[in-house]
Protein backbone atom coordinates (compact mmCIF):
# COMPACT_ATOMS: atom_id res chain seq x y z
CA UNK A 1 0.00 0.00 0.00
CA UNK A 2 1.08 3.42 -1.13
CA UNK A 3 0.58 6.60 1.06
CA UNK A 4 0.20 9.78 -1.28
CA UNK A 5 0.61 12.88 0.47
CA UNK A 6 -1.85 15.70 -0.72
CA UNK A 7 -0.22 18.37 -0.32
CA UNK A 8 1.56 19.25 -4.25
CA UNK A 9 5.06 19.31 -4.42
CA UNK A 10 7.19 22.59 -5.19
CA UNK A 11 8.21 22.43 -8.61
CA UNK A 12 12.08 21.97 -9.34
CA UNK A 13 14.49 25.25 -9.40
CA UNK A 14 17.05 25.90 -11.70
CA UNK A 15 19.03 28.97 -13.07
CA UNK A 16 20.05 30.01 -16.42
CA UNK A 17 21.03 32.85 -18.21
CA UNK A 18 19.18 35.33 -21.06
CA UNK A 19 22.04 36.80 -23.46
CA UNK A 20 20.51 39.56 -25.37
CA UNK A 21 23.46 39.72 -28.21
CA UNK A 22 21.74 43.01 -30.21
CA UNK A 23 18.93 44.84 -30.03
CA UNK A 24 17.40 47.74 -31.14
CA UNK A 25 17.67 50.70 -28.25
CA UNK A 26 14.10 51.26 -28.56
CA UNK A 27 13.19 47.54 -28.12
CA UNK A 28 15.34 47.54 -24.73
CA UNK A 29 12.11 48.58 -22.62
CA UNK A 30 9.72 46.00 -24.66
CA UNK A 31 12.48 42.93 -23.69
CA UNK A 32 12.99 44.29 -19.92
CA UNK A 33 8.96 44.05 -19.66
CA UNK A 34 8.91 40.60 -21.14
CA UNK A 35 11.65 39.23 -19.63
CA UNK A 36 10.00 40.69 -16.09
CA UNK A 37 6.70 39.50 -16.61
CA UNK A 38 8.09 36.00 -16.81
CA UNK A 39 10.30 36.25 -13.64
CA UNK A 40 7.46 38.13 -11.92
CA UNK A 41 9.92 41.05 -10.78
CA UNK A 42 10.35 44.19 -12.75
CA UNK A 43 13.84 44.13 -14.71
CA UNK A 44 16.15 46.65 -15.40
CA UNK A 45 19.27 45.55 -17.26
CA UNK A 46 23.01 47.06 -17.67
CA UNK A 47 22.66 47.73 -21.51
CA UNK A 48 26.28 47.98 -23.35
CA UNK A 49 27.30 48.83 -26.91
CA UNK A 50 27.10 45.65 -29.16
CA UNK A 51 30.37 46.41 -30.99
CA UNK A 52 29.80 43.43 -33.42
CA UNK A 53 26.36 45.72 -34.79
CA UNK A 54 27.03 49.42 -34.74
CA UNK A 55 24.47 51.06 -33.32
CA UNK A 56 22.90 47.89 -31.19
CA UNK A 57 22.67 47.00 -27.88
CA UNK A 58 23.53 43.85 -25.62
CA UNK A 59 22.57 42.52 -22.06
CA UNK A 60 23.06 39.44 -19.87
CA UNK A 61 21.24 38.08 -17.05
CA UNK A 62 21.53 35.48 -14.77
CA UNK A 63 18.17 33.96 -13.79
CA UNK A 64 16.92 31.55 -11.05
CA UNK A 65 13.39 30.49 -11.00
CA UNK A 66 11.42 27.14 -11.80
CA UNK A 67 12.00 24.46 -14.03
CA UNK A 68 11.04 25.67 -17.78
CA UNK A 69 11.86 29.39 -17.22
CA UNK A 70 14.03 28.77 -20.13
CA UNK A 71 11.11 28.14 -22.71
CA UNK A 72 9.06 30.85 -21.13
CA UNK A 73 11.60 33.54 -21.74
CA UNK A 74 12.41 32.45 -24.60
CA UNK A 75 8.31 32.49 -25.50
CA UNK A 76 8.36 36.02 -24.58
CA UNK A 77 11.88 36.87 -26.13
CA UNK A 78 11.20 35.39 -29.88
CA UNK A 79 8.05 38.29 -29.98
CA UNK A 80 10.37 40.66 -30.67
CA UNK A 81 11.55 39.20 -33.84
CA UNK A 82 14.67 41.68 -34.63
CA UNK A 83 16.74 40.60 -31.38
CA UNK A 84 19.46 37.79 -31.50
CA UNK A 85 19.59 36.02 -28.41
CA UNK A 86 20.55 32.82 -26.15
CA UNK A 87 18.55 31.58 -23.27
CA UNK A 88 19.85 28.45 -21.27
CA UNK A 89 18.53 26.66 -18.25
CA UNK A 90 20.25 24.25 -16.21
CA UNK A 91 19.15 20.97 -15.82
CA UNK A 92 17.23 20.06 -12.56
CA UNK A 93 16.08 17.41 -10.96
CA UNK A 94 13.43 15.32 -13.41
CA UNK A 95 14.08 17.67 -16.04
CA UNK A 96 17.34 18.17 -18.17
CA UNK A 97 18.77 21.13 -19.46
CA UNK A 98 17.78 23.50 -22.49
CA UNK A 99 19.38 25.52 -24.72
CA UNK A 100 17.45 28.05 -27.08
CA UNK A 101 19.33 30.51 -29.47
CA UNK A 102 17.66 33.27 -31.94
CA UNK A 103 18.55 34.97 -34.85
CA UNK A 104 16.15 37.20 -37.37
CA UNK A 105 17.78 34.67 -40.21
CA UNK A 106 17.66 31.65 -38.91
CA UNK A 107 14.71 31.59 -36.43
CA UNK A 108 14.80 29.79 -33.20
CA UNK A 109 16.81 26.63 -31.82
CA UNK A 110 16.16 24.52 -28.99
CA UNK A 111 17.94 21.68 -27.62
CA UNK A 112 17.90 19.67 -24.50
CA UNK A 113 21.60 19.94 -23.18
CA UNK A 114 23.49 17.56 -20.65
CA UNK A 115 24.40 18.45 -17.76
CA UNK A 116 28.19 18.82 -19.04
CA UNK A 117 26.77 21.13 -21.74
CA UNK A 118 26.16 18.32 -24.49
CA UNK A 119 23.37 18.91 -27.04
CA UNK A 120 21.35 15.63 -26.67
CA UNK A 121 19.30 15.14 -30.27
CA UNK A 122 16.83 12.58 -29.81
CA UNK A 123 17.08 9.37 -31.38
CA UNK A 124 14.21 9.94 -33.97
CA UNK A 125 15.59 13.69 -35.14
CA UNK A 126 19.07 11.38 -35.88
CA UNK A 127 16.73 8.29 -37.84
CA UNK A 128 15.18 11.00 -39.60
CA UNK A 129 18.36 12.34 -40.81
CA UNK A 130 20.23 9.80 -41.97
CA UNK A 131 17.10 8.38 -43.66
CA UNK A 132 16.27 11.25 -45.62
CA UNK A 133 20.28 11.55 -46.76
CA UNK A 134 19.81 7.83 -47.57
CA UNK A 135 16.83 8.47 -49.96
CA UNK A 136 17.35 12.09 -51.61
CA UNK A 137 21.56 11.99 -51.10
CA UNK A 138 21.16 15.05 -48.66
CA UNK A 139 24.27 16.12 -46.94
CA UNK A 140 24.52 14.18 -43.25
CA UNK A 141 27.24 16.19 -42.11
CA UNK A 142 25.50 19.75 -42.80
CA UNK A 143 22.13 18.30 -41.55
CA UNK A 144 23.53 16.54 -38.12
CA UNK A 145 25.12 19.80 -37.80
CA UNK A 146 22.04 21.49 -37.99
CA UNK A 147 20.66 19.29 -35.53
CA UNK A 148 23.41 20.75 -33.39
CA UNK A 149 22.80 23.74 -33.58
CA UNK A 150 25.86 24.94 -35.47
CA UNK A 151 24.29 27.50 -37.91
CA UNK A 152 23.21 29.38 -34.60
CA UNK A 153 26.35 28.61 -33.17
CA UNK A 154 28.40 30.13 -36.37
CA UNK A 155 25.59 33.43 -36.66
CA UNK A 156 26.27 34.29 -32.91
CA UNK A 157 29.66 33.65 -32.35
CA UNK A 158 30.78 37.41 -33.35
CA UNK A 159 28.16 38.85 -30.94
CA UNK A 160 29.73 36.61 -28.29
CA UNK A 161 32.79 37.36 -28.32
CA UNK A 162 32.06 41.25 -28.80
CA UNK A 163 30.52 40.43 -24.98
CA UNK A 164 33.39 39.34 -22.91
CA UNK A 165 33.82 40.83 -20.02
CA UNK A 166 30.07 42.61 -19.93
CA UNK A 167 28.39 42.45 -16.12
CA UNK A 168 26.15 39.70 -15.73
CA UNK A 169 22.95 40.48 -13.08
CA UNK A 170 21.74 37.97 -11.19
CA UNK A 171 17.70 37.89 -10.57
CA UNK A 172 15.12 35.15 -9.03
CA UNK A 173 12.03 34.06 -9.68
CA UNK A 174 8.83 35.33 -7.98
CA UNK A 175 7.03 32.83 -6.22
Amino acid sequence: MSVRSSRPQAPATTRGVVLVHATAPALVPHLEWAIGAVLGVRVTLDWTAQPAAPGSLRAELSWQGAAGTGARLTSALRDCKLVRFEVTEEPSPGAEGERYAFTPTLGLFSAVMSVHGDVLVPEERLRAVVARSAVDGSDLVAALAELMGAPWDDELEAFRAAGEGAPVRWLHQVG
